[in-house]
């Protein structure tokens, strides 16, 4: 493991000095900054557009739980999205490069090269939620008045663990598929199954496929699932996943 720290390092740099570290972090603030004003006017927006025509409807004011329902569907849909685009090359991309097999020729083994990247892309991905989350906390106190922490905060902790379920299904199909875009479309169909998976309920209660609807409905203070189960599987799976892609990593020819 000592050269774990080297190889963290070096993926470090890789954020820093590459378009990763300007394309996340410019969603997230984008989205957390402008969601909060734009759940505010948004009835009196549809209102305005509405009235004087048959069968209008008035909305309710909005509150709060506009604005954090807003941030978890940007989280789980846009950013999540994203997350799936920019780690398409995760591994395949080095291995392409020559990088992989440079790094590799020193006394470095397959699978540290995967905790690594698994690891600092995992803090770099929780970083990023977690100052977006901060922004739309201020964002929506700031707008509405009021912005209670447990309402915000639970359910984007619990979509945090579902990114990290997605980057490290990301990186095993990095290993797996040598093309970028076909790494991506794997991602997106995974992002589909899970999507479909949580209309069923028995598999909504248990697998990381409720994590959505869960935390759209802990936003929404609607909640009737306990997210324990999914929270506890979706951990399982990740570490699953980049435990298979260490161990498939190590037979690939590079």
């Amino acid at each position: 493991m000592k050269t774990f720290p080297v190889l963290a390092w070096k993926e470090a740099q890789e954020i820093i000095h590459t378009w990763r570290i300007c394309v996340l972090p410019a969603m997230v603030i984008f989205f957390a900054v402008i969601g909060p004003p734009l759940a505010r006017i948004t009835p009196e927006l549809l209102g305005s557009l509405t009235a004087g025509t048959k069968g209008s409807v008035t909305l309710p004011p909005a509150t709060f739980a506009d604005a954090y329902g807003q941030w978890i569907k940007n989280l789980s849909q846009i950013i999540l999205f994203a997350i799936i685009i920019m780690y398409g090359g995760m591994v395949s991309t080095e291995v392409r490069e020559g990088t992989a097999a440079f790094v590799l020729t020193k006394p470095v083994r397959r699978s540290t090269f995967i905790m690594a990247k698994a690891t600092v892309h995992g803090l770099f991905v929780s970083i990023a939620f977690v100052v977006g989350t901060l922004a739309t906390w201020f964002m929506t106190q700031l707008v509405f008045g009021a912005a209670p922490a447990g309402q915000l905060w639970a359910p984007a902790l619990l979509l945090l663990l579902f990114a990290l379920l997605v980057l490290a299904f990301m990186e095993l199909f990095s290993v797996l598929i040598p093309a970028t875009a076909g790494a991506a479309g794997a991602g997106l169909g995974l992002y589909a199954l899970l999507a479909a998976g949580g209309a069923w309920d028995p598999l909504a209660s248990y697998s990381p496929a409720g994590v959505p609807a869960i935390a759209a409905a802990m936003a929404a203070n609607q909640a009737h699932m306990s997210p324990a189960w999914p929270a506890i599987t979706g951990l399982v799976a990740a570490i699953a996943a980049v435990a298979l892609a260490a161990f498939l990593f190590k037979r690939k020819e590079l």
